[in-house]
């Protein structure tokens, strides 16, 4: 157990050091004691969850950008095969890490977003264009 509490304690250090890595390389040997720490991690009986790719479609460029500068935060290389639509974004993780660590702080970051985004139309049709910004429409 002691152990357990040890190796967290140097996976979060080197975790980050890959965050704050100067070069390619510094980034890449952190990555890699990363993936070592991790390994140990597991217990005896358990492997440690494979990487799989992931596939997220979401609904606007703003969505995406967003989405990907999350996945870079964590360390997670975002990218598109060819021929993908720009909503499309592929990613290569354990899934059940970046469920539990990246998309939780996706979710708050999009909510935030959209706050964002209706305080600033809302603005803009009533104060900019002088008109009701009431969004309910005349039936005829």
């Amino acid at each position: 157990m002691n152990e357990d509490k040890v190796l967290r304690a140097k996976l979060a250090k080197q975790v980050a050091l890959f965050r704050r890595a100067g070069s390619p390389g510094e980034k890449s040997a952190a990555g890699a004691a990363i993936e070592r720490l991790q390994g140990r991690l597991a217990g005896p009986g358990e492997k440690s969850e494979p990487v799989v790719e992931l596939q997220h479609s979401r609904p606007d460029i703003w969505c995406v950008d967003l989405f990907c500068a999350v996945c870079r935060q964590h360390g997670v290389r975002p990218f598109r095969y060819k021929r993908q639509r720009r909503i499309t974004v592929m990613v290569r993780v354990r899934e059940r890490e970046f469920y539990r660590e990246a998309w939780p702080e996706n979710c708050q970051l999009h909510a935030e977003l959209a706050d964002y985004f209706n305080d600033v139309t809302d603005h803009l049709i009533s104060h900019v264009m002088g008109a009701g910004g009431s969004s309910t429409l005349d039936l005829k």
